[in-house]
Parts: C-alpha cells; sequence; structure tokens
C-alpha cells in the first residue's frame, strides 16, 4: 500500500492556482462578450491602417489606402425598424449591432476598387467599418448610386443583383444607420 501525505500549503498553493485560473477564464469570458467572430476564421483586428486594409483584403477587397472619412457614430440605445434592418445585415455575417447600443464606435470609410461592374468607377463603392477599442464590430459595402446596393463584407460571386425593396432598405438603412448617427 501506498500512502502520501499532502501539507496543507500544497493544498493552499493548489487552491490559489485553481482560483487564478477560474478568474482569468472569466475575464476572458466578460471581455469577448459581444464582439463578433465572423465563422471564427475572419481576423477582426483593425488599430492600425495595415490591420484595416489587411481586414478588407480577408474579403477579396482591393481598397484605397487612405480612408475617404473616419467619424465617430452612436449606435441608438434603442433600434427603430431602419436600424433593425441595418443589423440583420450585421447579424448575417456573425456580428450585432445590439451588443454596442448606446455606445461610441468609430466609422473608417474606404474606396473599394474591384467591385465586379464597377471597376472603371472610382468613388462609387464604398465600404463601412465600424471600430470599437481596435475590433471590426459591424460595417456594410455599399454603391452611391442612386438605386445603389448596400451589404455585408462578402465578395458578391457575380455582379449584384439585388431586388428594389432590398435596396431601398438597404439604402434607408445605410443613411440612417451609418450616415445619420455622426456625432
Amino acid at each position: 500500500m501506498f500512502v502520501y501525505s499532502v501539507k496543507s500549503s500544497k493544498l493552499k498553493l493548489i487552491a490559489l492556482v485553481a482560483v487564478a485560473a477560474a478568474a482569468v477564464i472569466a475575464l476572458l469570458c466578460l471581455t469577448q462578450r459581444g464582439r463578433p467572430t465572423l465563422g471564427g476564421t475572419v481576423r477582426l483586428a483593425a488599430a492600425t491602417a495595415q490591420e484595416r486594409a489587411a481586414f478588407l483584403s480577408q474579403f477579396g477587397w482591393e481598397a484605397g489606402e487612405d480612408p475617404l472619412e473616419v467619424s465617430e457614430v452612436i449606435i441608438p440605445a434603442e433600434f427603430d425598424e431602419t436600424y433593425m434592418k441595418y443589423n440583420e445585415i450585421q447579424k448575417a455575417q456573425n456580428m450585432d449591432l445590439s451588443n454596442f447600443a448606446g455606445k461610441r464606435v468609430k466609422r473608417w470609410t474606404y474606396e473599394i476598387r474591384n467591385y465586379p461592374g464597377y471597376e472603371g468607377k472610382p468613388g462609387v463603392v464604398q465600404a463601412n467599418l465600424l471600430i470599437d477599442k481596435g475590433v471590426v464590430v459591424g460595417g456594410d459595402v455599399c454603391s452611391l448610386e442612386l438605386g445603389g446596393f448596400l451589404h455585408g463584407f462578402d465578395f458578391p460571386r457575380q455582379a449584384a443583383v439585388v431586388t428594389e425593396a432590398a435596396t431601398t432598405a438597404a439604402v434607408a438603412a445605410a443613411s440612417t444607420a451609418v450616415a445619420g448617427t455622426t456625432a
């Protein structure tokens, strides 16, 4: 028979390590609450110009080096119908702006140079990145043309074909959700 005795100091050390590990896990869970994942393979870092360019390039976008605009926007505390529609676009790409309701975020707007069918039209297609603490939390790709389009970050497989109702809802959502809430 084998007998092993443990001094109380070893038990205290083990208990301390267990409590510390639990605290680290809890802290990680709390800091990641509300952060988007985009399927787990997309890097959401956007604190620097290089990270923002890398974020867009993950989807196949070629963006201008310098942003067209940088502004601070407030995500409304309560979403109206238009903002709820805009948030549906976010949810479809595993982002949810309701986690940021009432918060200020930065919107970085970049020119998209390689949108199918718009290659020769500079300044018509833009990407909007909504960023909180150096992490992309939402955004879209949109056309500035009358009757244009608005969708998530995914690169279209072919030239965008959007129904009139979807275009109207998307443009209304973009104008209210992105441009209309500038602080």
